[in-house]
């Protein structure tokens, strides 16, 4: 036995060793030798910087920073300073912007989707809404930007969500953003037309309407809420396939019996991001185009609230800053220009650019999901009307 135990005894480990402190110290060394390797993993992984939780991992997408193939961008934990300094350059007072040299405005206009600066007249309107506010002063609008075809989102919208009976009645409009399609689909274009006479809610001007041309679209938004109703207390910015719990918005976050805040600016924060430089990435932003190591703070263009007075600043702001394919980096850098710092919302679990699990006591207490089919959409809106009242009881 004792032959045995020493044969069998490791290099510098005494074979004097009681058997059960020997198996002890060799389960410990195991043990380590597999947590290390699967702590330097996890600690490599991309975080979403200031949120924790369930959005650390399996983030699939949240625009423009993780691909449905789990790609992701650099991401840091520190907080930037929201502003177009970080980017590379500081804002107001004259101050050039990174991008502000001919050599960069030159090559602008040889990258897709960028380069352009717009003004009210760039694109005229097939389909415009210009009397909404006429005769009365909203206290939201719901800007949801849809494609041409998703008639079957709009219409699921429409008796969920974005109902006029959420707003309690307080003033609410409703408006979805639309570019074209191909000049020889004649028949889409014609549905679409009926149903903006049957809906009164369809704002569709004469771009493409396509992933890299969402900055014009959302522009086109802040610069109908700036010339056709400047007064609004709020605008929220969506998508087409977001669950947006309406009620919570406006009685829990936005609050109508207190004045409106100006200059406000909330959803879910992405800050100190950088640009990806990966060539093969849907998202990939040249250097030339975007030189900065880091983009101003922004929020997640799945869904975000700003105050009625932002819109037109927003709108400004894009008449001098060339344009980016990113829509939310872009409104951030429009902000930024602005020194206008976005907001965190009181509970990180308010905007969610990804999908939440449903039940009726979570999204009691939500204000975006993100990936929603239309059937699915009415479903669990109507689960949660019929649980609101008692929806978190044990």
């Amino acid at each position: 036995m004792k032959w045995r135990r020493r044969h069998f005894c490791p290099v510098k480990i005494t074979c004097t060793i009681k058997p059960s402190l020997f198996r002890i110290r060799m389960t410990g060394l195991v043990f380590l030798a597999m947590i290390v390797p699967l702590f330097y993993f996890w600690s490599h992984q991309d975080r979403l910087p200031g949120h924790g939780g369930q959005y650390k991992k399996n983030l699939a997408y949240i625009r423009g920073f993780h691909s449905p193939n789990g790609e992701t961008n650099q991401s840091r934990s520190t907080q930037a300073e929201g502003t177009a300094g970080e980017a590379g350059g500081e804002v107001g007072g004259g101050v050039m912007w990174p991008w502000d040299s001919m050599s960069t405005k030159n090559s602008l206009q040889k990258e897709k989707g960028v380069g352009e600066r717009l003004s009210a007249q760039s694109y005229r309107y097939n389909l415009n809404e210009p009397f909404k506010c006429r005769d009365s002063t909203p206290f939201l609008i719901l800007l949801i930007t849809t494609e041409p075809g998703q008639a079957d989102a709009r219409n699921a919208i429409r008796q969920t969500w974005g109902n006029e009976s959420v707003a309690m009645g307080l003033g609410f409009v409703r408006l979805f953003l639309l570019g074209t399609r191909n000049s020889s689909d004649t028949s889409l274009q014609s549905s679409i037309e009926e149903e903006s006479r049957v809906y009164h809610d369809i704002i569709q001007q004469d771009y493409q309407d396509t992933y890299y041309n969402l900055t014009i679209k959302t522009l086109m938004g802040m610069n109908w809420v700036a010339t056709y109703c400047p007064h609004a207390s709020y605008v929220m910015k969506t998508d087409g396939d977001m669950f947006v719990n309406t009620e919570y918005l406006i009685q829990k976050l936005l609050k109508p019996e207190v004045p409106p805040k100006q200059r406000y600016f909330t959803g879910f924060l992405m800050m100190d991001y950088s640009p990806i430089r990966d060539k093969d990435s849907k998202w990939y932003m040249p250097p030339e185009v975007y030189p900065g190591e880091r983009y101003p703070t922004f929020a997640s263009g799945t869904g975000y609230v700003f105050s009625g007075d932002v819109a037109e600043l927003v709108y400004q702001a894009s008449l001098s800053i060339p344009r980016l394919f990113l829509e939310d980096v872009y409104v951030g850098m429009c902000l930024a220009k602005w020194r206008i710092d976005p907001v965190a919302p009181p509970n990180n679990d308010l905007f969610n650019p990804v999908k939440v699990p449903y039940s009726s006591c979570k999204y009691s207490q939500l204000i975006t999901s993100h990936w929603f089919q239309p059937n699915e959409l009415i479903k669990y809106w109507n689960d949660l009307q019929i649980n609101k009242h008692n929806a978190c009881a044990i």
